[in-house]
């Protein structure tokens, strides 16, 4: 995404970790975008930036794993759980003790396990859209347009485009500057092979009989939710996780507060970005 915030560097437990860094300093609100070619801090979660950067600092990281502009180089032998040691260790570096957590599909995911590794840390959660979530909880993830979209991305402009369309309900949220920008971002040195690691390592914690209990959350998310404020936004506009799978998460999940929105899709903080930024500013609030 285009953004008018200067991509800030830090090294974080030797990486060279790239990140969003917009607003005051206090609260902090840490922004987790979801996975996809190109995908990135700025992509993800600079409109909701631009809303909220007057009221808080908003620091969004590009995840490891071939994201954004952080080095393609990071190992990922855990797939998402590097990228939650990630955030712990730019969260570290940067010395900020408690924050807010906003992550959206797969950010939301490693938003939840970093809260639950860290509850002492974490004021409140905003969840978007997370089939990631929905596995941890042991549902099942039917195939969706939207994820044919996601996983047929050939490296081209128009792969892109059809990607990016499917993420958002508003197709008039897919500018050619932001298709360019991720474009950029998703076919840089290394990026394709940090990608192809990433999925090897997300296999290994979702699947392997030991590793597979720290993906699992059917009992540590029902519990951090009890102590942690947290809300469940979906698009109902989503085609590729589908908001059926948000009503199965309401059942399971009896301590978080579910919003459904007309109008968006996946990335309801793209599609909708002043309802988003309200329901942040109103999470914080109740956290304190």
């Amino acid at each position: 995404m285009p953004t008018k915030y200067p991509t800030r560097y830090v090294i974080a437990n030797g990486i060279k970790t790239a990140y969003l860094d917009a607003g005051k300093d206090s609260p902090v609100l840490v922004a987790l975008h979801g996975g996809g070619a190109g995908s990135s801090g700025a992509a993800g979660m600079s409109k909701l930036a631009d809303r909220l950067q007057g009221e808080m600092r908003i620091v969004a990281p590009d995840g490891v794993g071939g994201f954004g502009w952080t080095d393609p180089n990071a190992p990922t032998p855990y797939g998402a759980q590097s990228r939650v040691d990630q955030v712990a260790a730019l969260l570290d570096t940067l010395a900020l003790d408690k924050v807010h957590l906003i992550g959206n599909s797969q950010g939301a995911w490693v938003a939840a396990r970093y809260a639950i590794q860290h509850p002492d840390r974490v004021k409140s959660m905003t969840l978007i859209a997370s089939g990631t979530i929905g596995k941890a909880m042991g549902l099942e993830m039917p195939p969706t347009p939207g994820l044919a979209a996601l996983f047929g991305f050939d490296g081209t402009r128009e792969g892109m485009r059809k990607m990016l369309i499917a993420l958002v309900d508003d197709p008039a949220n897919v500018t050619d500057e932001l298709i360019d920008a991720r474009i950029a971002s998703a076919t840089r040195a290394g990026a394709a092979e940090s990608v192809k690691r990433f999925a090897v390592g997300n296999k290994y914690l979702e699947t392997d009989p030991i590793m597979s209990g720290n993906f699992d959350m059917r009992q540590s998310l029902p519990i951090v939710t009890k102590l942690i404020p947290t809300q469940f936004l979906w698009g109902e506009g989503d085609t590729m996780v589908m908001p059926s799978m948000g009503r199965q998460l309401e059942k399971l999940l009896p301590d978080v507060r579910f919003v459904f929105i007309p109008g968006a899709g996946h990335q309801a903080q793209t599609d909708k970005p002043d309802l988003i930024a309200d329901l942040v500013r109103k999470q914080i609030a109740l956290a304190g």
